[in-house]
């Protein structure tokens, strides 16, 4: 055989590697269009990003090398359809790993979650959460980290979901009422912290679980396709809020936007609320307020959003518990009205014990909604249930893939 190169052999590689340079700043858009599901073939991946086919071929090519994503090497098309067969388009079963944590008023859980918000183990959930943070935090990364010594994923980093407003820059949890935990805790910097201590590389980050909640669902579950998103719900204890513009998350100046537990819904005879004010939607319309409004005194068997849920669902018959409900929903209804027209979303999603008050009464939910928007009836905004397990694990998990999904090539290199 003669030793020269093949000069065509050159030739098309020096035209791969030119397509690949081309499409290089396309890694990260590629990227999360398989990751959100909005590329499941390579067709639509090059319609999406706007480039040759040849240079869609190269990027997809380039990330099932990252271990990100799969390629279907024969490609298919489904019955009845026309056109040029396409590769489809999958996260790689087998990829890396973000660590997600979550905290809140009943206990703790870890999960490992892959591409594709597809969460790939998770550990027993605790129940009792300490009143020093680091301690609470240690304990949870240490089963994230037995998590990935059992399974043998790469780890691309972790992210944490907290009851609580979370400061920015600092990463402050500046109202963690539900916790004991003391206000301003540096959860993000203890976090982080504990990651390293545990030999888990990678960035940590924090944030507010119901804004994680949000993104989750934007991306993955009942938000997906939605421009401005709303999102309400209430877990545990308490009511928060997120919006979803565009994709990502609006946080505000310094990451406290929608802290929609405080608008006054019961002006007149409501509950005290912990930041002073009476009747806010914090403890209005949460799992206590549905519990006591019932008559029912809380136990301590399992935690009080079970304990609310179990109630309406399997006592909705009983007069009192239909009162409190409607009660409750016509709470709700108001401030979600007045978020409508400050807003203007175009959709609304409900979690935790207001998905389950979205499921007994949609119609009296909705109508309340709409006859308090300025709009009326012919402006209403859909209202769904959240459709995801765990969307606020799955959200913390989007925080430690965000670097990933901005540059696969530059954040895997980084952390190898």
């Amino acid at each position: 055989m003669s030793g020269k190169a093949d000069p065509r052999a050159a030739g098309d590689e020096g035209t791969s590697r030119a397509r690949l340079d081309r499409g290089r700043g396309a890694l990260g858009p590629a990227l999360e269009l398989v990751h959100t599901g909005r590329a499941p073939t390579r067709a639509v991946l090059t319609a999406e990003l706007g480039v040759t086919r040849a240079t869609a071929g190269a990027v997809a090519a380039e990330l099932e090398a990252l271990g990100l994503i799969r390629v279907d090497a024969r490609p298919g098309a489904a019955a009845g359809s026309q056109g040029r067969p396409s590769h489809r388009l999958a996260v790689a079963e087998e990829g890396p790993v973000a660590l997600a944590a979550q905290v809140h008023a009943d206990g703790f859980r870890a999960a490992l979650v892959g591409l594709g918000g597809r969460i790939v183990a998770t550990a027993p959930g605790c129940e009792v959460v300490d009143e020093d943070p680091a301690k609470v935090l240690g304990s949870v990364v240490e089963a994230g980290a037995e998590l990935l010594r059992e399974t043998g994923r790469r780890c691309v980093g972790a992210g944490l979901a907290v009851p609580s407003a979370v400061a920015e820059p600092e990463g402050l949890a500046l109202n963690p009422l539900h916790l004991a935990w003391p206000a301003g805790a540096p959860v993000r910097e203890i976090f982080a912290e504990q990651i390293h201590a545990a030999g888990i590389d990678g960035p940590a980050f924090a944030a507010n679980d119901v804004n994680l909640a949000a993104l989750a669902e934007h991306r993955h579950g009942a938000g997906r396709g939605s421009r401005d998103l709303l999102c309400v719900a209430t877990g545990h204890r308490g009511v928060g809020g997120a919006l979803v513009l565009d994709g990502r998350l609006h946080s505000g100046s310094s990451g406290l936007a929608l802290e929609v537990g405080h608008l006054t819904v019961n002006p007149e005879g409501g509950r005290p609320c912990h930041c002073g004010s009476r009747g806010c939607l914090d403890v209005e319309a949460d799992p206590l307020a549905l519990l006591t409004a019932a008559g029912r005194e809380p136990g301590p068997e399992v935690s009080l959003l079970k304990q609310a849920q179990d109630l309406i669902r399997g006592q909705y018959d009983e007069p009192a518990v239909r009162v409190a409900t409607e009660t409750l929903i016509d709470r709700l209804g108001l401030g979600l009205a007045g978020l409508v027209n400050i807003l203007n979303p175009d959709r609304i999603i409900l979690g935790g014990l207001h998905r389950t008050l979205l499921d007994a009464d949609p119609e009296r939910l909705r109508a309340v909604v709409a006859d308090r928007s300025l709009w009326g009836r012919s402006g209403g905004v859909p209202i769904l249930a959240c459709s995801l397990d765990h969307n606020s694990l799955v959200g913390a998990a989007e925080l430690a893939w965000q670097p990933v999904l901005d540059d696969p090539l530059g954040a895997l290199t980084r952390s190898a």
